[in-house]
């Protein structure tokens, strides 16, 4: 049975944030592995708004190879029964869309562009489709469904992929297939998925994993540039971290990947990790100093 109690002690909410191609998708199998180890094994849901699962799925299936010897690092696996996963699929604009967002930039000024207001929208709404998966999870794998996220306990753990995709959902929540979004448009989406996000990570007692990629931005004051969570414009970055427990820089170096909670020019955080370079991306480490937290 969940353990619902205003006792318990809420799973981590994690942000792996970082440049393309720097793992943080490939290191999601890391809590897979240690939720199958626990016991019974805690169950990991997977909502990908973009084209990640079979990085996923690598990990076992396809392990890589040791650039020395030519050799799998380690022998492949089966995929662990303990994840499921769900793909959005539809979270893009068609090709009659394109067409027809393509033909009024052609012909309409760019302020007659800002006030069209596309009638399609509500019908092929993206964000709502997030939040439908969110009200009853379903598993591509199975086809189980497995109910609504916010009666989940510390037992489950939540990962979505990515929010640079999560973030176009609620623009075209707002504009559908227009070509241009106007400032008002801008701040709906935002206060839309910053309501989202703190749902994630203030309302449930799940564990949350989110992945994202970074954005440039200059201080105002002294012109230095910061990496900052890329999501819908520049306006928000300051709020996200500060709503998770541990936000990570991940990267590359070479063929091996490796995280920061320490990096020059990049805001991170953590109440799990050691303050240092060059940590080895696992998540059960972080899920191991929670359970010990977690004890009576």
């Amino acid at each position: 049975m969940s353990d619902t109690s205003p006792n318990s002690l809420a799973g981590p909410k994690i942000l792996l944030q970082g440049d393309s191609g720097s793992g943080k998708t490939y290191a999601l199998a890391t809590i897979v592995n240690w939720a199958a180890r626990q016991n019974p094994p805690r169950q990991v849901f997977v909502l990908f708004t973009e084209n990640g699962l079979e990085a996923l799925l690598g990990w076992w299936r396809t392990p890589p190879e040791d650039p020395q010897t030519g050799k799998p690092i380690r022998p492949a696996a089966p995929v662990p029964d303990n994840l499921h996963w769900h793909i959005l699929r539809n979270l893009t604009i068609d090709l009659v869309g394109m067409k027809n967002a393509a033909q009024q930039a052609g012909t309409l000024s760019y302020q007659a562009l800002a006030n069209v207001v596309d009638p399609s929208r509500g019908t092929a709404n993206p964000a709502y489709k997030v939040l439908e998966a969110c009200e009853n999870f379903p598993d591509d794998r199975t086809g189980q469904k497995f109910g609504n996220i916010g009666s989940w306990g510390p037992e489950r753990i939540l990962c979505i992929d990515s929010l640079s995709e999560l973030g176009q959902a609620y623009i075209k929540m707002c504009i559908g297939n227009k070509p241009v979004m106007a400032q008002n448009e801008y701040q709906v989406a935002q206060n839309n998925l910053m309501n989202f996000l703190r749902y994630q990570t203030q309302a449930g007692l799940f564990t949350f994993v989110m992945t994202a990629h970074l954005q440039k931005q200059a201080n105002e004051l002294t012109g230095a540039m910061t990496q900052m969570t890329k999501a819908i414009g520049k306006a928000m970055s300051d709020d996200i971290p500060q709503l998770f427990s541990e936000v990570i820089y991940c990267y590359r170096e070479g063929a091996q990947f490796w995280w920061d909670t320490t990096p020059v020019g990049v805001l991170t955080k953590t109440r799990y990790l050691p303050l240092r370079a060059k940590i080895p991306p696992d998540l059960g480490f972080i899920m191991d100093k929670w359970l010990e937290r977690s004890k009576a």
